[in-house]
């Protein structure tokens, strides 16, 4: 696993991160009810995975977005804005 500070990125899962790597899942842990976007990228890539926005959610509980998908491009890296952390669980270079 890796874990992704708010207001962070891009951050590169794993060491150095690869060609290959699997990310499985990102448990999202918010700390504000309007809290910033979530995005992966996998090469050039970028995918948002978590919109956030002004009280898009109704309680502070993390929750999981499944993923289940190989790096086709390079590492796999994780954009956070404010009000919103990431552990994303996988095998990492």
């Amino acid at each position: 696993y890796a874990t992704v500070a708010a207001s962070t990125g891009p951050q590169t899962l794993g060491a150095t991160g690869a060609k290959g790597d699997f990310l499985l899942n990102l448990l999202i842990i918010p700390t504000s009810v309007s809290p910033g976007a979530v995005t992966i990228t996998d090469g050039s890539t970028v995918i948002t995975v978590f919109a956030g926005g002004t009280n898009a959610l109704a309680n502070l509980a993390p929750f999981s977005i499944p993923i289940g998908a190989s790096s086709v491009s390079g590492a796999w890296k994780v954009t956070t804005l404010a009000g919103v952390s990431v552990i994303a669980f996988g095998r990492f270079t």
